[in-house]
């Protein structure tokens, strides 16, 4: 009996066991101790971490943060804000000096 429990708990194990496999990342040693530094606060080695985002990753198959640019905007914020300066430049105003920007303005 004791050695039927131990090759199903074995064969289960073999079962439930997935192939492995290992990525290498490369990235500059301010941001990796920086990351470690956070990670260890939260009880996260730099490993766990990265394999939770990738499962996050392909739970909804998308990144699952907001990207923001060094602005602090989404991709998407800069690209419309860019539109809208672009469109202000067509067809907005324009003065040659400041008196006919102030005359303009009623100051």
């Amino acid at each position: 009996m004791c050695i039927d429990i131990i090759t199903t708990r074995t064969i289960i194990a073999l079962i439930m066991k997935t192939a492995e496999s290992t990525i290498q990342v490369r990235i500059d040693t301010k941001t990796k101790n920086a990351s470690r530094k956070v990670l260890k606060e939260l009880g996260l080695d730099m490993s766990s971490a990265i394999k939770i985002f990738l499962k996050n990753v392909a739970i909804t198959q998308s990144i699952p943060f907001e990207i923001k640019t060094a602005n602090g905007f989404t991709i998407a914020q800069e690209q419309e804000m860019i539109r809208d300066a672009e469109e202000a430049k067509k067809s907005g105003k324009s003065y040659d000096n400041l008196d006919e920007l102030f005359a303009d303005l009623g100051i």
